[in-house]
């Protein structure tokens, strides 16, 4: 149990860069962006074809951002410059991009067993450190059965999804980044101030898609492949994250926000992993699983909201009962 948990929470810190471009485009930018599906796969066969003719898998690496950060961008012009609608703009991107992708890989899958990759890299420098130890003897004096062999991966990980959440923090506070969150409030408003807001629709995208990406490319590089249609339903899973996040951890500030979309994240997976492991679910049955999550983590608010809303009134009405209870005493008492 402790070690599927921890290899949950491993993988949902890398979905989390997912879920933060998510997070840029629909609840930022206000922009249903379908793209996601496809820049996920773009980032993973772009890094894995790249350490397959020999790279540096960090080259590679930054490679897959780059062809994220073009994919956004091209969507965003698809809306800017072309006038489409933003959700045909990201389906079309999305169609577009199987194709390019399978240029890309040049077949439909690509494996990366027994290349160097990030995680081979830092796991190696890691266990010759032997920083393992000091993390499985705490385990072991909790008394929790079970072993993890990738703290490694889990702090790496860990690490550059909480540079990537600060960096966001910031450039939302920035000049840019208040355009582009100003943008999404109100695209027309932010335009009557002669702001460029076809622009900043582009770069948010782009960044949007440079994360989305980024995940992608480091997903390829901890499972060892890189397959055509790993990108299918991401954007699902994207949103789930940022809904659940919002829900359990609030909205109150971006800082706030960007940490509630990574705990998202992390408690997706936790659930689904956990999920998996009933007797009657199997593994076909993730969509289903992940469509119920959705379902709850978009009622239960408000469920909840309704029932608070509902004792309000309750308190109120028994406030006015008493209020209206002692004035009718006063009367009687000065009669």
């Amino acid at each position: 149990m402790f070690i599927s948990i921890f290899g949950a929470f491993e993988s949902g810190i890398i979905y989390a860069l997912m879920a933060l471009g998510v997070y840029l485009s629909f609840r930022v930018l206000d922009f249903p962006d379908l793209t996601v599906d496809g820049s996920f796969v773009t980032g993973a066969a772009t890094a894995a074809i790249l350490i397959m003719n020999g790279q540096s898998p960090f080259v590679a690496t930054i490679a897959a951002v780059i062809a994220g950060f073009l994919a956004g961008c091209i969507t965003g012009i698809l809306h800017t410059k072309g006038k489409i609608n933003p959700l045909l703009s990201g389906i079309l991107m999305m169609i577009a991009l199987y194709s390019i992708n399978l240029r890309i890989m040049g077949q439909s899958n690509i494996p990366l067993l027994g290349k160097t990759t990030i995680f081979t890299s830092i796991t190696s420098a890691w266990e010759n450190a032997n920083l393992s130890a000091p993390f499985n003897s705490v385990v072991s004096a909790l008394g929790i059965p079970g072993t993890p062999k990738t703290w490694a991966i889990l702090f790496f990980s860990l690490i550059i999804t909480l540079i990537i959440k600060f960096i966001t923090d910031y450039f939302l506070k920035t000049e840019m980044g208040l355009a582009i969150r100003a943008t999404g409030d109100n695209e027309k408003m932010i335009r009557s101030f002669s702001a460029n807001t076809d622009i900043l629709i582009i770069i948010g995208l782009g960044i949007s898609n440079a994360f989305v990406a980024l995940s992608g490319a480091m997903i390829a590089q901890h499972g060892g492949f890189a397959d055509v249609g790993m990108g299918i339903g991401m954007i699902i899973i994207g949103l789930a994250s940022v809904i659940i996040g919002e829900a359990l951890f609030g909205t109150k500030t971006i800082a706030r926000t960007t940490l509630a979309v990574i705990g998202g994240a992390v408690i997706y997976r936790i659930v689904v992993s956990l999920a998996l492991r009933v007797d009657f679910l199997e593994t076909g049955d993730m969509k289903l699983i992940t469509a119920v999550i959705v379902i709850a983590a978009l009622v239960t608010p408000k469920i909840l909201d309704s029932q608070r809303e509902r004792r309000r009134r309750l308190r109120k009405k028994a406030e006015v009962e008493l209020a209206a209870l002692e004035e009718g005493e006063k009367r009687n008492a000065a009669t």
